[in-house]
């Protein structure tokens, strides 16, 4: 329970020093809430995963880690998050789970498309679940995504990549009727979340569906082979600080598996 807490703590800390700096910086980033971005080709040959160190006193176990689909399929489910993960008010939306394949790509109008997943990429799922509408606010939808990918390097591409869509694409449409503008990016290679890789991005999500600019939340970690990710899109009557939350429970818990799936020895 105290590791837990610790872990909840220190993704609390990254994430409010990460909002206080987006709100002083003006470079872009975002995407649609399954949004792994398109990564570079591995160099390295299949079922050869790196192991190298990705955290401090955090070494993945070589034999615990995935060398074909089925493994990182099953890596996968493990840590992906379920609704009760965000909080005890959020239910799966249907469809709970992505389309097998299902790998998004960012066209060159900066909308998001379906693509084909690179051969670095094993496995890559995501759930959405949502605080249905009631009361008179909007439903506050949510979503997790895990990916793995072949090697660690191959995890850190994905990241670099995020950050490149970032510039290139400042606003973009997630699906007709939906778009993110506004958005802000950073990122924090080996940072404070136990020298762990992180990217947060935030901005303004527009929908057909409601009156004026909602809340966009994306933060995303890598561990090893690993990359996992929870984005929240606001609603009317639904505050930053409720999506934050909810947002920091969940990425903590998905870290903590992603630890235990790799076989992380101290």
């Amino acid at each position: 329970m105290r590791d837990a807490y610790g872990r909840t703590l220190r993704t609390a800390a990254v994430l409010a020093a990460g909002a206080a700096l987006l709100a002083g910086c003006s470079s872009g980033g975002g995407g649609d809430e399954a949004k792994p971005s398109r990564a570079k080709p591995s160099t390295s040959a299949p079922g050869t995963p790196t192991t190298s160190p990705t955290a401090q006193g955090f070494t993945p176990d070589p034999e615990k880690a995935p060398r074909n689909a089925a493994d990182a399929k099953r890596i996968a489910l493990a840590i992906v998050g379920e609704p009760d993960d965000w909080g005890p008010d959020f239910v799966k939306r249907s469809p709970y789970l992505s389309a097998p394949g299902y790998w998004p790509v960012l066209d060159t109008d900066c909308a998001w498309e379906a693509g084909t997943a690179p051969r670095s990429v094993l496995y890559s799922v995501t759930t959405y679940s949502e605080i249905p509408a009631a009361g008179g606010k909007g439903p506050l939808r949510v979503a997790t995504t895990v990916t793995v990918h072949r090697t660690d390097t191959d995890a850190d591409w994905e990241m670099a990549s995020t950050l490149e869509e970032a510039l290139r694409c400042p606003e973009q449409e997630l699906r007709q009727g939906e778009r993110i503008t506004g958005l802000k990016s950073l990122a924090v290679p080996y940072g404070a979340d136990e020298n762990l890789d992180t990217l947060m991005e935030q901005g303004s999500y527009l929908a057909d569906a409601f009156k004026g600019p909602q809340y966009y939340s994306w933060y995303q970690l890598r561990i090893g082979q690993v990359s996992i990710a929870a984005v929240v899109k606001g609603a009317p009557g639904r505050t930053p600080a409720e999506g934050n939350t909810a947002q920091i429970r969940v990425t903590g818990l998905m870290q903590a598996r992603a630890k235990e799936q790799l076989g992380a020895t101290s």
